[in-house]
């Protein structure tokens, strides 16, 4: 019989790609990680791991085992959403959130959450939306708040189910009285983006691009809200969703995008998952506190 906590860990392998990697994000030394793993072959009468430099590597016969994992973890995952729908609260949920959902929908989403469900205990992690939607189909969390550009789709791991919650409008952000009236005039300024490699980078890229020039990046953030403080001091312009200012006073200009885009905001959660009560409250507060004018209407 194997035992679950080591099938996860060659999962979490398959994923992660190196021992290290698996360790940080399990909190384990590699050497238990390792020990586990030996142990675990002992099991199987197999070898699941080779050599491979200063690495390892996944056997034909340790791929065939993690595909197995990863169905015995979602059949665990099952079995405990039934056993939570007897008694709610029984775990906690864990919340992956981009910035911009830190900042606005979550707080008001924990309101909620304090009168509907005072029982139910709530863990928060700010991620970008590719590290949250890959540790989602990891199982370090149960739900992730994520964005999606236009003409940009994300890919999304089998067994991933997502719901879109509403729209967001993007803007170029310019300095207060800034007299430019279109992202053409803006050719020559210095830019203001997010890390490379992040969807809203590359998107923000297209959109200069698209118009005809190249933007001279001389600041990279993750922070927007220290893009939103770079730009207010005159030091760049830079793109920025709505959200960010959480319906207040923006203390920028804006200049509007060629056709008026707007990112998607949405939630995704493992299939798996779906009977878990606690996740069902966290979505449902989710989905009613975000704000009203940018609402999904469907479903």
């Amino acid at each position: 019989m194997f035992e679950l906590r080591r099938l996860r860990l060659l999962h979490e392998l398959s994923l992660r790609g190196t021992l290290a990697a698996v360790a940080a994000a399990l909190s384990y030394s590699p050497s238990t990680i390792s020990q586990q793993l030996a142990q675990l072959e002992k099991e199987a009468g197999v070898p699941l791991l080779a050599p491979e430099g200063r690495r390892v590597r996944l056997t034909e016969h340790g791929e065939v085992l993690a595909a197995h994992a990863a169905r015995a973890l979602d059949l665990d995952e099952r079995a405990r959403g039934e056993l939570e729908s007897l008694h709610p609260g029984l775990a906690p949920v864990r919340v992956a959130v981009m910035q911009t959902a830190a900042l606005t929908i979550v707080p008001a989403a924990l309101a909620l959450l304090a009168d509907r469900a005072g029982h139910l205990r709530i863990e928060l992690v700010e991620m970008p939306p590719e590290q949250g939607l890959f540790e989602l189909a990891a199982r370090s969390v149960d739900l992730v708040i994520a964005e999606q550009y236009p003409g940009h789709t994300r890919p999304l791991a089998e067994g991933i189910d997502r719901e879109s919650l509403g729209t967001d409008p993007v803007r170029v952000a310019v300095p207060a009285g800034d007299p430019a009236a279109s992202l053409a005039e803006l050719r020559d300024r210095v830019w203001v983006m997010e890390p490379a490699g992040t969807a809203a980078r590359l998107w923000a890229v297209q959109q200069c691009r698209a118009v005809g020039f190249e933007p001279d990046i001389r600041f990279e953030l993750a922070d927007l809200s220290a893009h939103a403080r770079l730009i207010a001091a005159g030091q760049a312009v830079g793109v920025l969703p709505d959200l960010l200012w959480g319906g207040a006073p923006a203390p920028v200009s804006s200049v509007e995008l060629p056709g008026r885009p707007a990112r998607e905001i949405f939630l995704a959660q493992r299939a798996s998952s779906q009977g878990r009560a606690g996740i069902t409250e966290v979505r449902g507060a989710l989905r009613d506190a975000f704000p009203a004018q940018g609402r999904s209407t469907a479903g």
